[in-house]
Formats: structure tokens, C-alpha cells, sequence
């Protein structure tokens, strides 16, 4: 039987959310300067440069964005597979920043918590925030995020897919299931 995609936003749609992040984390944050914005390999990167340059539009000021790997933080590789680390990128030392973490879509939380785990070799920040595109509900941990794109409940089954032109040739986010 063939998968049912039902596309959940466009690139329109998926521009106008980032927008509207990035307005929800300029109106949080007193002091701009003091934000380090770290998006999580592999999509969450791509979207915090995306959130990155909305800020700067918006604000004229520039924040610091980086990247940040959490393979070897993660207590769930035995269900997921063999990954390939990727390079972190932490563009200073966090202690007393405030960090705003960012992922494309957030599940059962786990990501989350061993990104939280990543942070602290790279310094005390003095909070970290959590960004997401999608959040699709069956958490697992009390993780929930400060700033969601699109809630979308959906069943366990069923996929989240996010594309971004840089990467995949296209702004979309779709809903894969049977």
C-alpha cells in the first residue's frame, strides 16, 4: 500500500512560522547580545541560520549561531543505527548566554535531552531555550519547547518530514503515513 503524504506547510507557509519564531524569541530576549543560537544536526542547523538572519532582519543585529552534534550523547543508538558524527560548531563559550536550541521537529524528546547534556561541555549557560518547527506529541520525557512552529499531533506511525531549500531543494513540511 502506498504511503498517504499530506503536506502540513508550504514554503510560504514554513517562511511566514520561521517569521514568527524569530519575532516570539526577539520579543523574549532583553538582550540580543547575550543570544547564542545552536541548531542540532542535521535540520535544526539549516533553521537556526534561518532564525538567524530573520533576528538580524528584523532587529539589524547580528547573533551568534553554531551547530551542535549529539551522537555521542544520545541513550537511544541501538534503536536509531549507526550515525556518522558531525562537527560541532560552538562559536563561544556559553557560560551566562542564553541558548536557544533548534531542532526541526520534536518527538519523544530524547534529542533534546542529550543536546542538553552537549551544552554543558561548552560552558554554564545562564538559560537554555528550545526552538522547534514541528512538535508532533508523544513525549517520553518532560521536555517541552519555548517556541513551536506547528503543533501537529499525529499517530506513532506516521512520519514528519521536513525539507529546506538549502538541503533538499525545497521549503515544505509533510505528513508521511499508511
Amino acid at each position: 500500500m502506498p504511503q498517504k503524504i499530506v503536506e502540513i506547510l508550504s514554503a510560504d507557509e514554513l517562511r511566514r512560522t520561521v517569521t514568527r519564531l524569530a519575532s516570539q524569541i526577539v520579543e523574549r530576549c532583553r538582550d540580543l547580545s547575550q543570544l547564542v543560537i545552536l541548531g542540532i544536526h542535521t535540520k535544526g542547523v539549516p533553521l537556526a541560520q534561518i532564525l538567524a538572519s530573520q533576528i538580524e532582519m528584523l532587529e539589524g543585529v547580528s547573533v551568534h549561531v553554531g551547530a551542535l552534534d549529539i551522537t555521542f550523547y544520545r541513550d537511544d543508538l541501538d534503536k536509531i543505527g549507526v550515525r556518522t558524527p558531525a562537527k560541532s560548531d560552538i562559536p563561544l563559550d556559553l557560560t551566562g548566554k542564553i541558548v536557544l536550541l533548534v531542532d526541526d521537529v520534536i518527538y519523544k524528546g530524547r534529542t533534546i535531552r542529550a543536546a542538553l547534556n552537549a551544552v554543558n561541555e561548552y560552558g554554564r549557560p545562564e538559560s537554555i531555550w528550545l526552538a522547534v518547527l514541528v512538535d508532533r506529541g508523544h513525549r517520553e520525557l518532560p521536555i517541552h519547547p519555548d517556541f513551536i512552529g506547528k503543533q501537529l499531533p499525529t499517530a506513532k506511525d506516521e512520519q514528519v518530514k521536513v525539507y529546506l531549500q538549502d538541503l533538499d531543494g525545497r521549503d515544505a513540511v509533510e505528513l508521511i503515513g499508511n
